[in-house]
């Protein structure tokens, strides 16, 4: 086969595969057209010839050997046939009910000695039963079918040997016994495929969401962080600032100095949040120019800012805090940044903060602990979106995140993280 051949049967197919979805909804809308034409179709081709046939003449199939049968008048003959065939208008709705009368008519008709063309709704009846009915009645279907076989062979012996038409008779019912099975598993097999394309796309819709609906919180998260914690230093600098120009100009430029730089990192770190989300055409290469993620080594830099806005900061650490990888450091810089972002909000100025951060096997402790007030201001019994941060970063490496009245006065923020690896270090 060339190529051009190949190239034009590929139309071909398409246009049958049109043409069967067409009378595939063609046939949902109107489910009676299919059968009433089977029963146009098997009357006009086997029934018509034995109404119409020649009785003086000699002819082909059941006429041949009409000295053999029972010759039924034109109207017995139009019973006989009515009762096998239209009983195929029901043979996809009620299977059963269809196959179980066509056999009875076909028993009657073989026990009075007739033979009729008609007979091939039998065969037709029993497709359908296999395609459309119930699997648990095809032994009793085959049992009736295997009966009426038999009948009919042993009316036939006299010109046929009862055997070979036994063979005949049971290779044909076998034939669209084989085929209604074929097409029945076939359908299932698309059926499956089509759920399981259905179930595989929903699974895809339900995981874009998830990831989504992930990113969104944890860009909302860093925003948070990010935002929540420079503007408390900008706001706490630019009210000492404010009060200061009239007392110490000198304080006042430095306040201003400290704004600003303030702002041009929190500035920096948005656009390198954002720049994640940023989709260029150019690739990595086109994307903006991100700053690394802050880590523990950035914590000194953090403490000066809150230094300058009027705390007192006691940092310290215990272990190998620059052994830990990025996103261990990543989280404790986050929950540190959190913990003083609230003492700035809530503390006075000249307030004392302890930072202990303490590595000890695989296990890291955070301690945040100031001496200003024993609550923080707002409604009681309702964590703030902060607190809810910091555990969820916790809950990342499997820690847990506490906060509280401290006991000699003041608040404090505990965080416990697993630096294990099945514990989220990755």
């Amino acid at each position: 086969m060339t190529i051009d051949d190949i190239s034009g049967t590929v139309p071909l197919v398409a246009r049958l595969s049109r043409g069967g979805q067409r009378l595939r909804q063609a046939d949902r809308r109107h489910p009676w057209v299919l059968d009433a034409t089977v029963v146009v179709l098997v009357f006009l081709m086997f029934c018509l010839p034995d109404l119409f046939h020649d009785g003086d003449g000699d002819g082909d199939g059941p006429r041949h050997f009409r000295f053999a049968f029972t010759q039924l008048s034109v109207v017995g003959m139009l019973a006989v046939q009515v009762g096998l065939v239209l009983p195929l208008l029901w043979r996809r709705r009620r299977p059963e009910v269809a196959f179980g009368v066509i056999a009875a008519v076909f028993v009657v008709q073989w026990a009075l000695g007739a033979a009729l063309r008609a007979d091939v709704a039998l065969f037709i009846a029993l497709y359908s039963l296999t395609l459309h009915g119930r699997l648990r009645r095809l032994p009793w279907a085959c049992g009736v079918m295997a009966g009426a076989m038999a009948l009919v062979a042993v009316r036939v012996s006299p010109v046929v040997s009862v055997w070979d038409a036994l063979f005949f008779l049971l290779s044909t019912a076998t034939a669209a016994l084989a085929l209604g099975l074929t097409v029945r598993i076939r359908r299932a097999q698309l059926a499956g495929l089509r759920e399981r394309a259905a179930q595989l796309e929903i699974e895809r819709d339900q995981r874009s969401r998830l990831a989504t609906a992930t990113e969104r919180t944890r860009v909302a998260r860093e925003m948070h962080d990010i935002v929540g914690h420079n503007l408390s230093v900008i706001i706490t600098l630019a009210d000492a600032g404010a009060y200061a120009t009239d007392i110490a100009p000198e304080r006042g430029k430095e306040a201003l100095r400290l704004i600003g730089d303030t702002g041009r990192q929190a500035l920096g770190e948005l656009r390198r949040v954002l720049g994640v989300l940023r989709e260029t055409a150019d690739g990595p290469e086109g994307g903006p120019e991100l700053s690394p993620q802050p880590g523990i080594a950035d914590l000194d830099a953090l403490c000066a800012k809150v230094r300058a806005a009027g705390l007192e900061v006691v940092y310290r650490t215990s272990g190998d805090v620059d052994a830990l990888d990025g996103g261990v450091q990543l989280t404790v810089y986050r929950i540190v940044q959190e913990a003083l972002t609230n003492t700035l909000k809530h503390a006075d100025a000249g307030t004392r903060v302890h930072l202990a951060i303490l590595v000890e096997d695989s296990r890291l402790a955070i301690r945040v602990q100031d001496t200003g007030p024993a609550a923080p201001s707002g409604p009681p019994n309702e964590e703030g979106h902060g607190l809810v941060g910091m555990r969820e970063r916790a809950a990342l490496y499997g820690g847990t995140v506490s906060a509280g009245p401290a006991r000699g006065g003041g608040w404090s923020v505990e965080a416990v993280l697993d630096l294990t690896p099945q514990g989220g270090a990755r």
